[in-house]
Order: structure tokens, then sequence, then C-alpha cells
């Protein structure tokens, strides 16, 4: 990432705070008020936080994500109008340490009421690979960490009993931020969680009877998945999408792909193929999507692509 991003971050959020103070009336009429058309006014950072206040908050709500479909969520760059936003909106749904761009914008904005997706759940570190909790042994497992987005994974959404976690706060502070329709966000987040535990029984019964725990990904964003269903994750680089392989590191995952017998290397749906590409040709084995629901396209959501997600880890693994 370009390191004079966070200047030039910085600057936006204090011109457009600084432009509010001025003219409060002119933020005002662009439509970011708590309340719009009589339902509260959510921005929520990117798809993930968005899906969670569309499925609670329901037809009291309106939500405006940040990070537009199809824009990699690591690089949003906020503009003076976005950042105006995070300083009315009515809730802010947001997830510390994966858009710095966000953290920095909801620090100067100083939103009333924010719903901060790590404070409802614990982060873990990982890195190059994760093991599953009873997989390959010690000195491979995972690290916890204190929420709030420090140092930890933040693809915590891609686990989803976590996930069901993350969707309990979200709604305890809705309703904090609009009581009077309190009842309907509780059960909301009562619905919603008993489809993230009926997928989560859907990923167990699907990859019990697997012929390999072990799945190559281009970069580790699958750390809490491969814990939570006890799958081996060798990544090509750690969480940090934008980071370049090693030398070294290629050889160690031609070491795993052979010992561990994969058969596919999986890279995301918005990202480049060509390392996945590279290592599969050397190895002589196939490619595959395996997408971190970052963002998603026009009539997908959460649920579908999880599905999807399924699949191609049922077949990778032998499974299906």
């Amino acid at each position: 990432m370009n390191a004079s991003r966070p200047l030039i971050r910085t600057a936006s959020a204090v011109t457009a705070l600084g432009l509010c103070g001025l003219t409060l009336a002119g933020c005002g009429s662009s439509g970011g008020e708590k309340e719009e058309n009589g339902k509260l006014n959510v921005v929520a950072s990117f798809y993930p936080m968005q899906f969670l206040a569309q499925q609670i908050g329901g037809e009291h709500v309106e939500v405006e994500s940040l990070t537009k479909p199809g824009t990699e969520p690591h690089d949003l760059e906020l503009s003076p109008r976005q950042t105006a936003r995070l300083s009315e909106a009515g809730l802010v749904v947001y997830l510390k340490g994966l858009q710095p761009a966000v953290d920095e914008g909801v620090q100067q904005a100083e939103p009333e009421h924010v719903a901060e997706a790590t404070s409802f759940t614990d982060l873990e570190k990982h890195g190059g690979e994760v093991h599953g909790e009873e997989g390959h042994g010690e000195g491979h497992g995972h690290e916890h960490s204190a929420g709030g987005g420090q140092g930890g994974d933040p693809h915590v959404w891609l686990d989803p009993v976590r996930y069901a976690e993350i969707a309990r706060g979200v709604g305890d502070k809705l309703a904090k931020a609009d009581p009077a329709h309190r009842s309907a966000y509780r059960k909301n987040v009562s619905d919603l969680r008993k489809r993230l535990l009926t997928l989560d029984e859907e990923y167990r019964s699907g990859l019990k009877t697997k012929k390999t725990d072990t799945f190559i990904t281009t970069h580790a964003a699958f750390g809490y998945l491969a814990e939570r269903y006890r799958l081996h994750e060798a990544a090509v680089t750690g969480v940090d999408p934008d980071a370049e392989p090693s030398g070294a590191r290629m050889k160690e995952l031609h070491k795993i792909a052979k010992a561990d017998d994969v058969d596919t290397v999986f890279f995301e749906s918005s990202a480049s193929d060509r390392t996945a590409k590279t290592l599969a040709g050397d190895l002589n084995l196939k490619t595959g999507v395996l997408s971190p629901v970052e963002t998603v396209e026009k009539g997908q959501d959460y649920f579908s692509v999880m599905r999807r997600n399924l699949i191609s880890l049922r077949t990778a693994l032998g499974a299906g």
C-alpha cells in the first residue's frame, strides 16, 4: 500500500469536518441526517457490515455503504462528503483494522452511535499459515488477540458463528440509536442468528468426510473459517493482500501441496489470478475461486456466496 495514503486520508477527513463546521446546513442538506424519510440513517463501512445493518434494521433503516460494489475495501479512500456522512449518521457500523481510511474518518467525525464489529468478538492473529484448533499440532496454531483491531486478523465475518456474535452487538447498538423499534431489531437479530448457525451446520456436515484438510489461497483471508472447521489454510501471503510472496514461501507451498495432497490453488474473484496460476502450473494443480465476501455481485448475498465457497471447498478437499 502507498505509504502516503494515511496523510491523504487524514487531510480529507479534517477538510470535510472543517467544511461542515463552517457550513452545517450545507452538509445536512446532502441527505445525511440521522433520520431520513422516517428511517434511521445507517452508514456501513463495507459489504459485511452493510449486510448486517440491512438484515437487522429491515424497513426501519436506510443503509449506505462507504465501499461501492467492486471496490477493494482495503484500499478505500474517503471523500469529504463520505466523511461528513459519518458525523451525521444515526449509526455507523464498521470493522476496525480493515480499512484505515474508515478508522481515521470515524475518529475525526466522532459519530454519536457506533457499532464497531471487533468489540463484539475476539480477534486472533493469523499469518501465512493457519491451522484448525485440532489440526496439525502446536507450532502452527493461532494466537488470541484483544478486540478493537489491535493487530488481529479482521476477517471475522467468514466464520458464521463469530458473525452471529457481531450481529447481536449490531442489533444492540441499533436499538440504542432507535429505541422505538427495539423489538423489531431483536426479532431480526434472532432470525439472522438462526440462519447463520444453520450455515455453520451446513459447513460442519459438508466438510465432515474430506480426504484432506489443506487448501491453498493467495492470501490469508480464511483463517477464522479454517479454525472453525478444522482445516489448514496455507496462504501465499499473509492477511495483507498487497504483500508479495517470497521465493522461500513458494518453495514451502510446493512441499505442503505434495505432502497434504492438495489439488487446487484458490484465488479471490476480485483479485488477479496470476500468482495462483503460476503456483498451480508449477505443481500441475487446478485453480479455483474462493470469495472473502468483502463485496458481492448483483443478485448475490452473504449466504449465497458462503454456500458457493462451501461447494468449492468440498470439491477441492475431496468431500463432495
